[in-house]
Formats: C-alpha cells, structure tokens, sequence
C-alpha cells in the first residue's frame, strides 16, 4: 500500500486521548458527560467489556451533558463505557475508485469488489454553491424520456422533483434516466428503502451496468442517522466530480425517507412534532441539501432528480409542498396514466420545468405549448367523448385534438429500455403539432 493511502487511513482513527462516560442510554440516543464537544462533533463508543464501538454524532447539549445519536444500533453497549472524540470529523474517502462501485454512506463497498483505494478525505457536510457564484441555466440536459426532454425539458445545473405514490413506476423511471442521461457521471442515492430493491434496482432498471455510476445506500434497516447523512455523503461524492468541472447526474430515492429519518432523531431529542409529525428541523434540512446541486461558474455541474414519495397521492403533504417550493421544477407520476398503461405515466398538466422556456427553440415550445392545450381540452371533454355526446365539428381546435389523441399518447408513451435521442425527440414534438418551419 503505498505510503500516503496508509497516512489517509490511520489519519481516520485518530481519536482524543481524554474520554467521556455513558451515563444513559437507549434505543435512539447515548448520553454522556466528560468531554467538551460541540453541536456535530464526531465521536466513538467503546464498550468496556467487548470492546465494540460505534459512532455517533453530537446532537444535543446541555450544560455538562450531551447527546448522541449512533450511526448503529446501540445492542452491547451500557452506562460506564467510554466515550473519545474523533478528531477527524465527519469525512469520507472520495475519488475515481468510486466509480462503478456501491458503498454505504461511510463509502465502505457492500458490493464485494474488494476496498476504496486512491481516495481523498472530504466532508459530508458542506455549505451551498453560494447565490452570486451560481451559473446560469442555458443549456439542455437530455435524459432520454421523450415525455421529460419533449414537454419538460431539463437544464444543466437544475433540480427537479419526481412526486409519486407507492407503485406507480417510480423507479423504472429513474432506470430510464440513469440509462439515458447525457453526463459522464451519474450518483445514485437510494435512502431508506428495501435492501430488496438495491439488487433488483441494479440488475433490472440499470441492466447491471454501473459504468461511470457511484450508488450510495442506505436502507431502511439502517439507523436514522445513517439515513439521514446517507443523502449528505452521496452529494458530496457528486460534488467532487463537480468540482472536477464535469456535469454530473444526480439522484436520490426519495427525499421522505430522508425526511422520516430526520423526524426520528428530532422526535427523539424532543423537538416539537408539526404537520404529520414532521418536527421543524425536518423542513429546515431539506434546502441544506437540495440546494448544494446546481451549475458552479468555473466549475462543472450537478443536475438532480429527487424522488418525492406522496402518500395516498396527496401532493399537500408538508415534506411535498416544501420540496416543490425549493426544486426548479417537479414531475409528477399518475395512478390512473399507470392503470391505462401509459409508461412512463407523467402527468403533463401537473408536472412544470421552471427553465424550460430559456433553453428551447422558439419552434419546439410553441409545439409544447400547442401539445398541453389539445392534452387540456381532451382531458376536460373526456366524458363527453367517451359517451359520444360529444359532436365533430362543435370545436375545431378539440376536433385537431381529438384527431392527434392516439399519435400524443404515442409521444409520451416509452419503453422502459428505450432511450430518444434528444434532436429526435424535438423533431417528432414539432413534426406532430405541426409547427416545423
């Protein structure tokens, strides 16, 4: 090994030589005395009589006290072991050698592809791309999905939201986004879901192939602060691409999860539960992370996707609404599209992209514009067509509607391993409203 991977990983166990004591423990949180630390601070616990240790990070303190909230589980562990603070801080190895792997938020590989070498240390906890320093959004993203490149289309540097409920093609979406991403480097995140579905993501919606992927998990079986910082690590691999100056793609599943354990921890040090239990530090969080994607003048790019779970398809929810105000744009999935089988089923009249209109043609969003008033006009006649009281020649423009139902449903309709290149796409959009010039 050479000498400077040796430096940079007995640098991680550097611990202080005073300790601190557990005085009082349970499920969620350690509490401890002995030590001067501050809010965020990394440090270990070491059992006295196995000898196993955990981390933790300093959540809470009162005068003398603190508290810990483990990255673990807490079995093994009891009043009178010892407490060190890591002086390191809370760091992960980033670099080249992540590509192609998957890693748990420490950036420890669970795919059994052997150990991280070549790697930098760098903090999981970063400030924002700052207001001034941001680039502006002027060129196209393609990701391959007609309905999202035609009539939603993306920019470099921007966030989106994709809002679904439980079962409606969620993560074949985000399948068909990795797939057909135009960035030489994409960060997958899945947070707090089932460990069935990270093998099952990989092999079935990625096709096995991770080339130039970095997948960071933490599943729903891990504790809430590895959730919770699972997030933090997996922008912050991203961001060292970025900086790197290349574009990046960048997506996380799902930002309720994130959310949920973030209400956990705070439900625990006895902040005050709002709507649907969420305490306000669940709120707070969610800009401290959405808001380090972006374009960084002189710098690359960071284009992200954030899955937002709805439950009971309510897009009121509080973890929904604050993520809508915070994100560039939001795409939003359909139960009754799912149910009549358009795949990928996004609702255009409820999805926006809020830089769409800076980075199209003038010809491709007239052709946008045309497609959402004929989708409108079907969408509100629908009845009255299906039932036939609906009489040709009433309204000419629902008449052109009504004659290019079958060929829009075509457009936005796609094979879950298909991807459009993005020129094709804009020709067929044009082509099909009959705006080409």
């Amino acid at each position: 090994m050479p000498f400077s991977s040796l430096k940079e990983k007995l640098s991680c166990k550097n611990y202080s030589v005073a300790f601190g004591e557990v005085v009082k423990i349970n499920a969620t949180v350690i509490t401890a005395t002995g030590l001067k630390v501050s809010i965020s601070d990394m440090v270990r616990i070491v059992s006295n009589d196995t000898l196993q240790e955990t981390s933790g990070m300093v959540t809470e303190i009162d005068g003398g006290t603190f508290f810990i909230t483990p990255f673990s589980f807490v079995e093994g562990f009891c009043s009178g072991d010892r407490v060190f603070l890591d002086s390191t801080g809370l760091n992960i190895p980033v670099g080249d050698s992540l590509l192609g792997r998957v890693v748990d938020p420490f950036m420890r590989p669970i795919d059994g592809k052997g150990p991280i070498t070549d790697f930098i240390m760098s903090p999981i906890i970063k400030a924002p791309i700052a207001a001034m320093k941001r680039g502006m959004i002027n060129e196209v993203f393609s990701v391959g999905v007609k309905s999202i490149d035609g009539l939603l289309t993306c920019g470099k540097g921007q966030k989106l939201g994709i809002f679904a409920g439980s079962g409606v093609g969620k993560s074949t979406l985000m399948g068909m986004i990795v797939r057909g991403a135009d960035a030489p480097i994409k960060v997958v995140a899945l947070i707090g879901e089932r460990g069935r579905e990270v093998p099952e993501f990989i092999q079935k919606n990625l096709g096995g192939n991770l080339e130039n992927t970095v997948i960071v998990v933490a599943t729903s079986d891990d504790s809430p602060l590895m959730r919770k910082y699972g997030a933090f690590a997996a922008i912050s691999v991203a961001e060292h691409f970025k900086d790197k100056g290349l574009d990046v793609l960048f997506i996380m599943d799902s930002v309720t999860r994130f959310a949920m354990a973030q209400r956990e921890i705070g439900l625990a040090l006895g902040e005050p539960p709002t709507s649907k239990g969420y305490p306000p530090s669940s709120l707070t969080l969610l800009p401290q992370l959405m808001e380090r994607a972006g374009k960084e003048e002189g710098k690359g790019s960071i284009t992200a996707f954030f899955t937002v779970l709805i439950e009971g398809d309510d897009m009121s929810d509080p973890i929904a609404d604050q993520s809508r105000s915070i994100l560039d744009g939001h795409i939003v999935l359909s139960r009754e599209m799912t149910d009549f089988g358009i795949y990928p089923p996004v609702h255009i009249l409820n999805s926006a992209s809020r830089v769409m209109n800076d980075i199209i043609t003038p010809e491709h969003f007239r052709a946008v514009l045309k497609f959402r008033r004929y989708y409108t006009l079907l969408k509100e006649n629908e009845v009255l067509i299906r039932i036939g009281a609906y009489t040709k020649g009433s309204d000419a423009e629902l008449d052109v509607a009504i004659s290019k139902k079958v060929a829009m449903q075509r457009f936005i309709s796609q094979g879950a391993t298909f991807q459009n290149p993005f020129a094709e796409t804009c020709k067929e959009l044009i082509n099909l409203m009959g705006e080409s010039t």
